[in-house]
């Protein structure tokens, strides 16, 4: 069974490529432009892992990372946003996160 992915962030061509990308690979359960419908789908699929950005509309992905650890706690997140700075970095590891990847890093990395 391969495992179940939501994928969120507010650009439209990047969210086209993850999907091509890992939908082979993944259950790719849903894609969103906002935090708030992340965190909605979230408690409805129960997915066992989440990509996603920091800057988002309605939810960043910290806030919004922070009530998706109450509400789906097995699952995995991993950021992948362009913000290198240490304290995103370090916020988004205090909020549970998994792994945290630059949006210029190579795909393969992602993988």
């Amino acid at each position: 069974m391969r495992p179940r992915l939501l994928i969120a962030d507010d650009h439209t061509l990047l969210l086209d490529g993850l999907r091509m990308m890992l939908e082979p690979e993944f259950d790719l359960a849903g894609v969103f432009e906002d935090g708030q419908a992340l965190l909605t789908a979230a408690a409805r699929l129960k997915p066992d892992l989440i990509l996603l950005d920091i800057a988002m509309p309605v939810l960043n992905g910290i806030d919004a990372a922070r009530q998706l650890r109450k509400i789906v706690p097995s699952a995995k997140l991993i950021f992948l946003t362009m913000h290198s700075d240490p304290d995103y970095v370090t916020e988004a590891f205090r909020t549970g996160a998994s792994g945290y990847l630059l949006k210029r890093s190579a795909a393969a990395e992602l993988m």
